[in-house]
């Protein structure tokens, strides 16, 4: 059986980038993956069935409610934010935006935060290039940035809950590192996006909204049906992560943690995390879970939204997030070694 776990983590990790079918229909294969992986792990029940059913309303329903909002809305607020990027330098303005998405993520929760991301990218009207990079490294920083308090994500809300901690302590444990993650993704952006093409008098004005209801109500299922996956991959895993990982060195933890780049980062902090760990091991637990979370699309909730909203490819996601997270982790990984 482990055998097979092993197979499905590898095809959840290289069909999607290689097989467009694959790529294009990706949520229903995760939930083919995800229920293969409850079966080979024979964890699959009623009440693990229900939790699947019932863990994405709530983020479908705030999808297809900002669907709406950004079909009925769209022209004053790109107004407004065309109106706003103008006052600025252009490379402020998106490097400004990409730290304050990762530090406002953290109180507005990182499923808001990456809904603004998504307003924000379609008013740019950028280049193909440029939008990925975008919104991949605001989705890294909303992803870090959530972290830092138990409102931004569930990851935050199982890690206060499990060490019995305070409402401030991830701040403090690992606050000042992903600052410095935030200030490093804006820097990145300001040097990698580049400016949209000046506006025509007669285009100066945001274009009207063609998205369908149809579409809106399409995008949202295929998110609850993406999020249903995921939930079972993390059931069918979690079994051999108590098994095999639990109790490994801080270092081994934080580089096979990468594995959440396919998996729900809160059920492995759910698996990993105990009171009895020092503050080195927790911090290296959750920074290899954060980071990797970005690498791909099935990483983290603010990644599928914005994927799925802008249709943006798991291949287009994985040629700039993963090379960014590698380097990121590598980075991580030299500073832990150095300083700790």
């Amino acid at each position: 059986m482990f055998i097979g776990i092993v197979v499905i983590l590898l095809l959840v990790l290289i069909l999607p980038l290689s097989i467009k079918i694959i790529e294009r229909n990706l949520e229903l294969f995760l939930l083919v993956m995800g229920l293969l992986a409850v079966w080979f792990s024979d964890v699959f029940n009623g009440s693990l069935f229900l939790k699947a059913a019932t863990d994405p309303i709530k983020i479908t329903i705030a999808v297809f409610i900002a669907g709406l909002l950004f079909k009925w809305l769209q022209n004053p607020l790109e107004k407004t934010i065309i109106q706003i990027s103008n006052r600025m330098h252009f490379h402020l303005f998106i490097a400004l935006t990409v730290i304050f998405l990762g530090l406002i993520s953290s109180i507005i929760t990182a499923i808001i935060a990456a809904l603004v991301l998504v307003l924000i990218v379609t008013a740019l009207r950028l280049d193909r290039k440029s939008e990925v990079r975008l919104v991949v490294l605001a989705c890294f920083s909303i992803g870090l940035g959530a972290a830092l308090t138990p409102v931004g994500e569930p990851l935050s809300t199982i890690a206060i809950s499990k060490l019995n901690a305070d409402f401030f302590f991830l701040l403090n444990l690992i606050g000042s590192k992903v600052m410095i993650a935030l200030l490093v993704f804006g820097v990145l952006a300001a040097m990698l996006v580049n400016s949209p093409p000046p506006r025509e008098a007669s285009s100066s004005m945001p274009s009207p909204n063609n998205e369908g209801y149809e579409e809106i109500l399409l995008r949202s299922l295929k998110i609850y049906f993406f999020v249903m996956g995921l939930t079972f991959l993390g059931a069918g895993f979690e079994p051999w992560i108590n098994k095999y990982l639990l109790g490994l060195e801080p270092w081994l933890l934080y580089w096979i943690n990468m594995i959440s780049a396919i998996l729900d980062n809160a059920t492995l902090a759910a698996a990993e995390i105990s009171p009895s760990m020092d503050h080195f091991t927790i911090s290296q637990v959750l920074l290899g879970l954060l980071i990797s979370g970005g690498m791909l699309i099935p990483g983290n909730i603010p990644n599928i939204i914005a994927a799925g909203k802008l249709k943006i490819t798991s291949k287009e996601w994985a040629k700039f997030g993963v090379p960014l997270g590698l380097f990121l982790m590598f980075l991580y990984f030299i500073y832990g070694i150095l300083f700790f």
